[in-house]
């Protein structure tokens, strides 16, 4: 329905006989304020209600790439089910329904609007609360399993007959409510789909969301597309379109201050406020003394080439005075935010007029940010999450709140970013702070970012660069013994980090080839004093985050 409520709004005010009118009172711009309103309010949606699963940001992730928006909530606090919403899923949880205070929800309030779809616990649920019956399995079921599919169902079209599926489950349903049917099992368990196509309520013991199960985003795609009826039409030229939209009824007149890192997140952001407010938007960088080498000069002269208004401020001693003899990585995180949003409140000072402060936060950080009641545990802050203090006179605009970080690229693909910006690797915004395992000191950062140059100047330099996901460098907290020059060294550990990964939301080590791998560790302890061993992380997430801290 893109662009429906314009046309719509256009065709009924806009002819001949009104126009004269309209404009004489001034209404044009108002009625425009109020259609984009309207329109931002119904993008038809997926709602995913988060029970606690590891896996509840993959469904989102599936879900967008059927060019579909959803949005995750927890359980018990979803917004007002309106139109706009098209479909729910309800996710696992590592909670079984068996336990007396289990997460629930009164699915009368579900019923009726939209299809639902039940995925794992959430089938459990269904299931359990209508009618029938769940049970402890003997055997906790993990891993690869085998649908056997009965009936012909929608849910199931085009998914051949023993289709892979990901099992993860310690309960078993053993009877389903009545009304309902049998679409699927396995040779293990005798219910793995079951649906009422009445009620348009699908439930399914495995997850579909994973790439172990084969089919499993077709099975997305016949609910999403199919039963629920969404057209596939939030491609990232929608998103710009209404997202420049949004922000033009959002800030009006008003001049917002946005804070740029040399990341592909903040640009960006920054490329979307300019194209929605132009002059109106002021850009402050940083230097907190925790970037990688040179950056600094770099970032400034990459944004004024972009043609953006871009303000240069060195606080980096304010920074590393805040961080002496800090070693709790949560203090860290708290400590440089807060120390940013300090400069930056001082620096808005400077500029009359400014009310808004923009920022790069991504899905990814809100969801990692937020717990309630048992959802998905918070793993860490992030410094550009969780709102502002009531002293500073600024409001929080955040363009990309509702992307993950490949969509986050996509749209700067078709806004024209430069590949150079575009291409680099994520880099946390507390930067080198969280490459510090332990207290920091000028030292120790002088160690890194020297470190860190060569590795990615390296990788670089073999082609590799552009097959990481991330990749950065990370001083540990250890020393070793050594032999340099027939003598004995006991100096620092210096920890290399490359990863894969698709969004950001799982990951495994990058496998570099091991003549790479020599070359850099060489490379380092010949010419970055202070080093005398070199180690590579082979973790993936999860359990392990891409940063250690």
């Amino acid at each position: 329905m893109r662009n429906y409520l314009f046309l719509f709004t256009w065709e009924f005010y806009f002819n001949e006989k009104n126009v004269n009118s309209l404009l004489r009172y001034q209404l044009i711009p108002a009625i425009v304020k109020m259609s984009t309103s309207l329109y931002l309010h119904m993008q038809e949606t997926i709602l995913i209600l988060d029970f606690g699963s590891q896996y509840t940001q993959l469904i989102a992730r599936r879900v967008r790439e059927l060019n579909v928006y959803c949005e995750i909530h927890p359980y018990n606090h979803f917004p007002k089910l309106g139109v706009h919403v098209k479909g729910m899923i309800l996710s696992g949880s590592p909670h079984s329904v068996k336990e007396v205070d289990r997460p629930e929800i009164d699915l009368a309030l579900l019923e009726g609007i939209a299809p639902i779809l039940g995925v794992c616990y959430g089938a459990q649920y269904i299931a359990e609360t209508q009618g029938g019956k769940v049970e402890r399995s003997s055997t906790r079921e993990y891993g690869r399993s085998y649908l056997h599919v009965r009936k012909e169902s929608r849910l199931l079209k085009k998914i051949p007959h023993l289709s892979q599926v990901w099992m993860s489950h310690g309960d078993t349903i053993t009877a389903i409510p009545q009304g309902y049917r049998i679409s699927a099992g396995t040779e293990d368990i005798p219910v793995a789909v079951f649906e009422n196509d009445e009620k348009q309520v699908y439930a399914i013991q495995f997850h579909p969301e994973v790439t172990h199960s084969t089919d499993g985003l077709q099975l997305l795609s016949n609910f999403v597309l199919d039963i629920c009826a969404c057209h596939g039409s939030w491609t990232p030229s929608s998103f710009i379109e209404t997202t420049i939209a949004e922000l033009r009824t959002k800030i009006g007149t008003d001049r917002v201050v946005l804070g740029l890192s040399g990341g592909v997140d903040s640009s960006v952001a920054a490329m979307l406020l300019n194209e929605a407010i132009s002059d109106q938007l002021y850009c402050i960088f940083v230097d907190n003394g925790l970037l990688r080498k040179n950056e600094y000069t770099q970032v400034l002269h990459d944004y004024r080439e972009m043609g953006l208004n871009i303000h240069g401020v060195d606080a980096s001693h304010r920074f590393l005075h805040a961080l002496k003899d800090i070693s709790d990585p949560e203090q860290k995180r708290k400590i440089i935010g807060r120390t940013f949003i300090e400069v930056f409140d001082e620096e808005a000072q400077k500029i009359s007029e400014v009310k808004w402060l923009g920022q790069g936060t991504i899905y990814p950080d809100v969801i990692e940010s937020v717990s309630v009641n048992g959802p998905s545990a918070t793993i860490k802050s992030h410094h550009n999450v969780g709102g502002l203090p009531d002293h500073m006179n600024l409001q929080v605009v955040e363009p990309l709140r509702a992307l993950f970080k490949d969509e986050v690229r996509k749209v700067g693909r078709a806004l024209g970013l430069s590949p150079t910006i575009l291409n680099r690797h994520p880099f946390p915004g507390p930067g080198l702070a969280i490459r510090i395992l332990g207290d920091i000191s000028p030292e120790k950062v002088r160690i890194l970012q020297e470190a860190d140059a060569i590795f990615m100047d390296l990788l670089r330099s073999s082609g590799e660069y552009d097959k990481v996901w991330q990749a950065g460098a990370i001083f540990l907290p250890v020393k070793s013994v050594g032999v340099m020059g027939d003598e004995r060294s006991y100096e620092n550990v210096i920890c290399l980090r490359a990863v894969t990964s698709h969004d950001g939301m799982t990951a495994d080590f990058s496998h570099l080839p091991y003549p790479l791998l020599s070359k850099i560790s060489n490379e380092i302890i010949n010419k970055v004093k202070g080093i005398n061993r070199v180690v590579f992380d082979i973790s993936s997430k999860p359990p392990a985050t891409i940063e250690w801290e």
